[in-house]
């Protein structure tokens, strides 16, 4: 695919990552309502610096073996297809009934200790490793350097998290009472679901 081809593709596909609910959703909405505006944005950063984090950790790790080894990016497209597939068809398949939004925890040290604990959220969860080393690479074009390129995805799903936090803050209340609607939950995971299923195929098969 085009540089502008992988663009666009991981744009949709990101996107729609981004507003799934999920335990960094969950934490946004739940500091929103009970803590306010501002440590709700510190955590949301903290977030998006998890973010970067786990992109600069893959940029780096897989950039110089992606680019240098065509086995390596086959196995590596592969298996990120596969996961992609499976994960798409497990939200397909059994997609949840209710979101989670109970009070949060109250750290200790004050406001930013608020965006400390978003990093943290986000740095010690694997399941976000995995899925960027299996997300991100799948987007790299023929012919871009991989290591820079697998970093701009990061960022552009950074900043896609930085909006959608500021809009779950702007709007907790209607934001909230939709996401605890069972309903919106299946349609949420089933579409997202399909999604990572259509790109988890078609990238399988897309020519390096």
């Amino acid at each position: 695919m085009s540089v502008l081809q992988a663009l666009l593709a991981f744009g949709v596909a990101a996107a729609l990552l981004t507003i799934t609910p999920g335990l960094d959703t969950a934490l946004v909405l739940r500091t929103a309502a009970v803590e306010g505006a501002k440590r709700a944005a510190l955590a949301g950063f903290g977030i998006v610096l998890g973010c970067l984090a786990w992109g600069a950790a893959v940029a780096l790790g897989l950039g110089a073996l992606l680019q240098a080894s065509t086995l390596a990016f086959e196995v590596l497209k592969w298996a990120g297809a596969a996961y992609l597939v499976w994960l798409g068809l497990s939200l397909i398949v059994r997609p949840r009934e209710r979101f989670e939004l109970s009070a949060a925890a109250r750290p200790d040290g004050g406001d930013f200790a608020w965006m400390q604990r978003g990093l943290l959220t986000n740095l010690l969860n694997p399941k976000v490793g995995v899925f960027y080393v299996s997300f991100l690479p799948q987007f790299l074009p023929a012919g871009a350097p991989a290591a820079p390129f697998i970093f701009l995805l990061a960022a552009i799903h950074a900043l896609m998290g930085l909006v959608w936090f500021a809009t779950l803050i702007a709007a907790t209340r209607p934001i909230a009472g939709a996401l605890q609607k069972a309903a919106v939950v299946r349609w949420l995971d089933r579409l997202t679901g399909g999604v990572f299923v259509a790109f988890g195929l078609r990238l399988a098969l897309e020519p390096r």
